[in-house]
């Protein structure tokens, strides 16, 4: 049915962009919003890098539809979308994945209803618990020895969550992680709907996976309920830009659609809406030739970074995303120093923990390969004369398979805050999060009881120079003081 439908369409048309450019053409005369009136009123210094993209930033105007009610060539564009993506039905989005995340929540579940989730989920989809006041159960992640980091919960994790809760409302899974690791998302997905529990998949950095071999395949193909990709990770789309798309029957595409329009922008970019349809449509006619083309640039990217004398390369399996290129330092350095060496020769890496460092590989042939091959050899020469420290690699942070937070989101409102120093914070509930970022995966939730462990790693990530999302973590956390 679905393949069918993608037949009848022609995945080559971009008929959102296509009609904002065709709007344009016709040379409108302005007397509605944007205030830059097309590109006339803007200012000179920026003018040259903003006139093409201002001559599409429109409004809701006849025959430019509106994604709040899509009836037009938004809804064509959506269309395309599903069709291409193996969806029922694709809600483009202009608040990136955090959005789609915080829908796909409020979608399922309402306060005081139980959820299931997986704990080393990036903080969007925490806040989207603490927003519909969930009770969510965590299930803890498996530490991967070959890859140096916590992935993803066990299948027999979550088969134990489920017996104890069979009453969740959706489960919220991580698909692939950050760096591009998948697993066998199809068997979690099967699992799930023998209790016929959606499954909520945050795919952000999987939107590439619909073209098939090599990359893993999507969890929209898998069967998921609802997936959210992140359209501008891997894709060409403009930062901000996401899918949401749903599946099946056991999840109301009118209540996602219900809190979409209170989630985002009642005025809505179009040039980000403009993109998302080109990046389907790019993704859509990508062919094995081209596939092919980039394969070969990774195996030649990949002999380059194996010459370093401070990392290891890790190796990519059928279950890794090609295109993420992953060093894990060596004892005695950190991922945040190498990284630093590599910017300074020009050469900017996706993110740095204390132990890695991730580079991603685009859709397209990398043609700056001497350069590389240079920052490599000079990284190798400056960190010969760094400092060498002993490195400790986290592998407890999540003792407990099933867990759930020490205060409810409902219950929090009760409770004073107050500020204490690390030390004193232990055996105390955090009364916010503490979240390294990148990647954005809290380290100690809000309603969590904080551990020795927990401020351990604080220390130490702070010492190995990682940054948080707290304006004073080295001297104090807010904790709940009458708990």
């Amino acid at each position: 049915m679905k393949g069918e439908k993608m037949m009848k369409q022609n995945q080559q048309d971009t008929p959102l962009y296509t009609g904002l450019t065709r709007f344009s053409q016709q040379h409108p005369i302005s007397f509605h919003v944007p205030g830059h009136k097309n590109g006339a009123i803007f200012p000179e210094l920026a003018k040259n890098t903003f006139r093409d993209i201002l001559s599409i930033d429109m409004t809701e105007l006849t025959g430019l539809d509106d994604l709040h009610a899509p009836t037009g060539i938004i809804a064509e564009a959506e269309q395309l979308a599903a069709a291409f993506f193996a969806a029922d039905r694709t809600f483009f989005l202009v608040g990136g994945s955090t959005v789609g995340n915080l829908a796909m929540i409020l979608a399922v579940c309402s306060a005081g209803e139980r959820i299931i989730v997986q704990r080393n989920s990036h903080k969007s989809i925490i806040n989207g618990l603490e927003l519909c006041g969930a009770v969510p159960v965590f299930i803890a992640p498996e530490y991967d020895q070959t890859a140096g980091r916590y992935t993803q919960p066990s299948l027999d994790t979550l088969r134990q969550a489920l017996r104890k809760y069979p009453d969740a409302k959706g489960i919220v899974l991580t698909y692939p992680d950050y760096f591009g690791k998948a697993y066998k998302m199809e068997q979690m997905i099967q699992l799930a709907h023998t209790y016929d529990i959606p499954v909520l998949v945050d795919e952000a950095h999987g939107v590439h996976f619909s073209l098939g071999n090599p990359f893993p395949p999507s969890a929209a193909r898998l069967g998921a309920d609802m997936v959210v990709q992140s359209a501008h990770k891997m894709a060409p789309a403009m930062t901000m830009t996401a899918y949401l798309h749903i599946t099946g029957k056991l999840v109301a595409k009118d209540r996602v659609a219900h809190y979409l329009q209170m989630l985002q922008s009642s005025s809505p970019s179009y040039p980000l809406m403009a993109s998302l349809d080109i990046a389907r449509s790019f993704l859509a006619t990508f062919s094995q030739q081209d596939k092919d083309k980039v394969m070969t640039s990774v195996k030649q990217v990949r002999a380059c970074f194996g010459q370093g004398n401070a990392w290891q390369l890790l190796p990519a399996t059928k279950l890794d995303d090609p295109l993420k290129l992953t060093l894990h330092i060596k004892q005695g350095y950190t991922g945040f120093q190498v990284a630093r060496y590599f910017e300074q020769s020009g050469i900017y890496p996706e993110l740095a923990t204390n132990t890695q460092v991730l580079f991603i590989h685009g859709l397209q042939p990398f043609g700056e390969l001497e350069q590389l091959d240079n920052a490599i050899k000079h990284v190798n020469d400056q960190l010969k004369f760094v400092e060498k420290h002993a490195t400790i690699e986290v592998v407890n942070q999540f003792p407990q398979k099933l867990d759930t937070l020490a205060i409810p989101y409902q219950q929090m409102h009760l409770h004073d805050i107050v500020h204490v120093s690390l030390h004193q914070a232990v055996d105390k509930v955090a009364a916010e999060a503490i979240t390294p970022y990148p990647p954005g995966i809290p380290l100690i939730m809000m309603g969590e009881r904080v551990t020795v462990e927990h401020i351990k790693q604080i220390k130490h990530l702070i010492k190995q120079g990682a940054t948080f999302q707290h304006p004073d973590i080295i001297n104090s956390i807010c904790i709940f003081a009458d708990e």
